[in-house]
């Protein structure tokens, strides 16, 4: 049987401990120029190879940070556009099966395409619970402020 945990706490991101992979939404332009995007960009770098995966809305791109992977879920084209909820879900999708192939069990993530991307918390996270309903992964929410 599998379990998927989700919770939700608040707190910052950046303090996850390095065992817990991350996630967080961006175009495919990989521009990284606002909200928490700006500081994944200043901790992890890397953009031209970001780049160089040439990740089309509804896929993923992949860094490997020392024990860990950073996921870059491509939802929209353009940093000025706003992605969808099916998009958001195929990368959710796309993450899923590289965290099955390197046997990620830990992901830290935001309240993903719900700050400046406007999607709505309780629709993502069904679509969430709806995509690791069927493996072992334990996700942690950090909810911002409190």
């Amino acid at each position: 049987m599998s379990t998927c945990i989700i919770s939700e706490i608040y707190g910052d991101l950046f303090s996850a401990d390095e065992t817990y992979s991350m996630a967080h939404c961006v175009a495919a332009d990989m521009r990284l120029g606002r909200g928490i995007a700006i500081k994944f960009r200043n901790k992890f770098g890397q953009i031209p190879k970001l780049k160089q995966q040439n990740v089309k809305p509804g896929g993923v791109a992949v860094l490997q940070d020392r024990t860990r992977f950073i996921y870059y879920l491509v939802t929209k084209t353009s940093s000025w556009n706003k992605p969808t909820y099916q998009t958001l879900e195929t990368s959710l999708r796309c993450m899923k099966t590289h965290m099955l192939q390197n046997n990620v069990d830990k992901l830290a993530i935001p309240r993903i395409g719900c700050g400046l991307d406007g999607l709505e918390w309780h629709r993502v996270r069904n679509i969430l619970e709806e995509v690791f309903k069927d493996i072992v992964v334990e996700i942690i929410i950090y909810n911002y402020g409190k």
